[in-house]
């Protein structure tokens, strides 16, 4: 079956990625794309958070940046603070480059962890470019120093996603996506091969189509409404299930620092995501340990300014679709899964399920080699991430709160008590396949959240002869005189990509 039609149900973030990439694909091939969405169904509109990859998403779309973020009221992310996660009181920054760089094949850390034995006082985080930008406020981009020298400079953005949405659809539309205004009311399957073959909308306009790309929501219409695909729960490593939104301004006047922050509370935790205008903010929470109005309270008197909106409260189950490809149905977004937004992971997700599907796609028609693929590189994905997620509840000292004594002693997965033991015993982590936390990542949250490591790799003790320690003290001094040398964030936003009044 040629694929000639491809419907996306649904718009919001996913949906409008997903439309953006795929127009790129008919040029001139009779292939119609057509996205259908409602306005009367809100989005979740609260991932406004990227990391890394997402700035490479957009280039690949060769979408300028200074109007991205211009019209997105965007602002720059070095990085995420934690704070009060392995203890009350304790902070620290997981940046998103490296500590330091590679010395004879084995990472920084290690040289680091050498130093520090013999009495070295500085802290890890002063040979890492990020770390020391965001705690300064401070930001620019690696094209702004014309020096070779320097320690390169990775980031992400913080942006308005409804606003993103709309960019998108501008984008999309423009290169031949057709959206409809409308509910689905009902979904018609094939007979012989049980494929979604077309949906109906409420006004009795029915579309069919050859591939449907199911961005729905956590309602999942075709993918679990329709294929009743199944749905693997991971409440019991990540137990919060609710969430409430509510963004605020920012009355102090201070310029939006150049990180997310993540503050843990009694039964979940606090996100403060800064744009141009006003702040993002939300607390995610277990429902088992706290009610909606006493976490509604905590969010308002922990954020920045007067509420700009009312509060949105969510809920949800993390966790993710037994199958992300199922037979003409692919899933993404909220459809195929759901993992809190503490790292920042759900557009990614969407962006690399978009990358996937279309280097998988074959206009021929779908097979299950295809559908295999898909399903099998993307449960690895989700599954990576998530031990990730659960090692930031398990890897903590509190004990002030019945949800922290939950988190703190839980069994966890086996792959993530591997990883935790290699780096106590000798810092060591493997980053396996590609998955998308690096070493770095993993030391980030691991240090920060008071796992040490007891030794280093055997490499690490024949770096300290006076050279290595003289590229080790040129490290740090590189990074300390590019700090130096960078505007204000404030500053950078109003020179590069100033957002219009609102």
């Amino acid at each position: 079956m040629t694929i000639k039609n491809i419907i996306i149900v649904g718009g919001g973030t996913a949906g409008w990625m997903a439309a953006a990439v795929l127009s790129r694909l008919k040029s001139d091939r009779p292939l119609n794309i057509t996205l259908i969405e409602s306005e009367a169904i809100g989005t979740v509109g609260v991932g406004e958070a990227t990391i890394p990859p997402f700035v490479e998403f957009n280039q690949l779309l060769e979408i300028d940046e200074r109007e991205l973020l211009s019209q997105v009221q965007g602002t720059f992310k070095l990085g995420i603070q934690f704070v009060n996660w392995g203890k009350q009181g304790d902070s620290y920054i997981h940046p998103f480059g490296a500590y330091g760089y590679n010395m004879r094949g084995i990472s920084f850390h290690h040289v680091w962890h050498r130093y520090h034995q013999d009495g070295d006082k500085r802290p890890i985080q002063a040979f890492n470019l990020e770390t020391m930008a965001a705690h300064f406020g401070r930001f620019a981009r690696t094209q702004d120093f014309q020096r070779d020298d320097l320690p390169p400079v990775n980031y992400a953005y913080h942006l308005d996603a409804g606003r993103y949405a709309q960019y998108l659809r501008k984008y999309a539309e423009k290169r031949g996506v057709v959206r409809q205004e409308g509910r689905i009311a009902d979904v018609a399957l094939d007979n012989e091969s049980g494929f979604v073959s077309s949906v109906k909308l409420e006004d009795g306009r029915e579309f069919a189509g050859d591939l449907f790309v199911d961005c729905s929501g956590f309602r999942g219409l075709l993918i679990e409404q329709a294929l009743k695909t199944g749905y693997e729960d991971w409440t019991h490593w990540l137990p919060c299930d609710r969430a409430v939104a509510l963004p605020c301004f920012r009355e102090d006047g201070s310029p939006p620092p150049p990180y997310t922050r993540a503050t843990a509370h009694s039964a979940g935790w606090q996100w403060q995501v800064p744009l141009q205008h006003r702040n993002g903010n939300g607390h995610v929470y277990c429902g088992n340990f706290m009610d909606d109005d006493e976490a509604h309270d905590i969010l308002v008197n922990n954020i920045a300014g007067k509420p700009g909106a009312d509060p949105n409260f969510l809920r949800f189950v993390t966790g993710r679709r037994k199958k992300f490809w199922n037979k003409n149905v692919v899933a993404l977004g909220l459809a195929a899964g759901f993992m809190e937004p503490l790292e920042s992971t759900s557009i990614h997700l969407i962006n690399t399920g978009v990358n996937k599907l279309v280097a998988l796609l074959s206009l021929d028609g779908v097979t299950q080699a295809q559908e295999d693929a898909f399903n099998r590189l993307t449960g690895k994905e989700y599954a990576r991430i998530r031990d990730f997620l659960i090692l930031h509840y398990n890897a903590t000292q509190r004990d002030d709160s019945e949800f922290w004594n939950y988190c703190r002693t839980m069994d966890v997965p086996e792959t993530l008590t591997e990883k935790v033991e290699l780096f106590k015993q000798n810092g060591q982590i493997f980053r396996e396949e590609d998955e998308l936390f690096t070493e770095s990542s993993w030391t980030a949250v691991m240090m920060g959240q008071g796992i040490q490591m007891q030794g280093h790799n055997a490499v690490a003790d024949t770096l300290i002869g006076r050279e290595t320690r003289k590229e080790v003290d040129e490290m740090e001094k590189s990074i300390r005189f590019a700090v130096q040398n960078m505007p204000g964030h404030g500053d950078y936003l109003k020179r590069y990509c100033p957002a219009p009044a609102i």
